[in-house]
């Protein structure tokens, strides 16, 4: 067994197991702790989770060959719709110590969840509040590097739109989780993400989009810069 760098992404990791099959990794910030009970391997004296891509969108979007992963080491990052805490985890052991991630959950039952992983994880702040009311956490957040996103609301494209207005750098990035039934249960989902990548192309320029079957039924990923 043995662990390599992605080639392409820094701090993102493929586990080479013996028989030949690979898993996406990342190195544990919170060395002994598990989030959502992935497997913990220890190689080289270091500390890997496992990333499960049917847990996590943006693992199921590296898996489909997604064209950049704007989230680095020492990234600055706003994420709306964090949950538990899964993919945000992740995101916390891709951006280090000396990164920021900034967790925004509208629901408690959740954030209680999400509270415990920050508890372990010096770069994250749990913060309760609804994504659409960006004046609501202004006295918290700074400007950030990357936002990223995960609301399955109607007006996800809306939402995530406002809030790079309001805190996303010029030349920052924004990754977009995006619902097709969320939005529109009689269109096909593949109309939906045109036009949604529509109404973002007016304000952001369309890295890459990717949908996320088999790992995400009706999903895609959109990389998008300000």
């Amino acid at each position: 067994m043995k662990a390599t760098e992605h080639n392409r992404f820094k701090s993102i990791y493929w586990i080479e197991f013996d028989d030949g099959t690979k898993k996406l990794a990342t190195v544990n910030l919170a060395s002994g702790n598990q989030v959502y009970g992935e497997k913990l391997l220890e190689i080289g004296g270091v500390e890997y989770r496992l990333w499960d891509p049917y847990r996590s969108k943006l693992a199921a979007a590296i898996l489909k060959n997604i064209k950049e992963v704007p989230i680095k080491s020492d990234s600055c990052v706003l994420y709306l719709g964090a949950a538990s805490g899964t993919t945000a985890s992740h995101v916390s052991d891709i951006i280090g110590a000396n990164g920021s991630l900034y967790c925004i959950e509208v629901s408690s039952r959740p954030l209680r969840d999400l509270l415990l992983v920050c508890d372990k994880r010096q770069n994250m702040a749990p913060i309760l509040a609804n994504a659409r009311d960006v004046s609501s956490y202004s006295s918290i957040v700074q400007n950030v590097d990357v936002i990223y996103q995960d609301v399955a609301q109607p007006d996800q494209t809306d939402i995530l739109l406002a809030n790079t207005r309001a805190y996303l750098n010029e030349g920052g990035h924004a990754v977009l989780a995006l619902k097709a039934r969320s939005i529109d249960v009689t269109k096909e989902p593949r109309e939906i993400f045109r036009d949604e990548m529509d109404k973002l192309d007016k304000e952001m320029d369309v890295i890459d989009a990717k949908t996320l079957d088999p790992y995400e039924k009706d999903h895609a990923m959109l990389i998008l810069k300000k």
